[in-house]
């Protein structure tokens, strides 16, 4: 699954993008990609625990950004959303993926929403395709070794 924080919709919809691109590339089918939106990042730790909860998914990756503004607001949203998604990974141990954004410049967004600098929703694919895969190896290695 894929959740996007849309606050600067723009943005969050060329995330996108490089998350379905890189997901295609990996050899993701058609039709299995669940994409759900957000409001913003604040939002995106509940929304990836509800998701991760159901079991229906290997991994779930973020992606949004969240730009600096006038006031330590900034601060409280992108660091909620990073160590939300931390918790409900360790918790649930359903990779969660941030490729969510933390620019000084909607500019900054811009060069890695798919600009100059790339587009670092494809770097949140790759880190979940290869997350799901780590995971769901030694939790197969593993289950012969359980006592009981």
């Amino acid at each position: 699954a894929v959740l996007v924080a849309g606050f600067h919709r723009r943005i969050a919809e060329n995330l996108l993008g490089g998350v379905r691109s890189r997901l295609a590339a990996s050899g993701l089918p058609d039709g299995h990609l669940d994409e759900v939106w957000v409001p913003g990042a604040y939002e995106l730790p509940l929304a990836a625990q509800t998701l991760a909860v159901t079991g229906r998914f290997a991994a779930i990756l973020s992606v949004g950004a969240v730009v600096r503004g006038e006031t330590p607001h900034f601060n409280y949203v992108c660091d909620a959303a990073a160590s939300g998604l931390l918790r409900v990974s360790l918790d649930t141990g359903v990779p969660c993926t941030f490729g969510v954004l933390t620019c000084d410049t909607y500019g900054q967004a811009e060069a890695r929403a798919g600009g100059a600098i790339g587009n670092k929703g494809e770097e949140a694919a790759d880190a979940a395709v290869a997350m799901a895969n780590l995971v769901a190896t030694h939790r197969a290695a593993g289950e012969g070794n359980r006592p009981g």
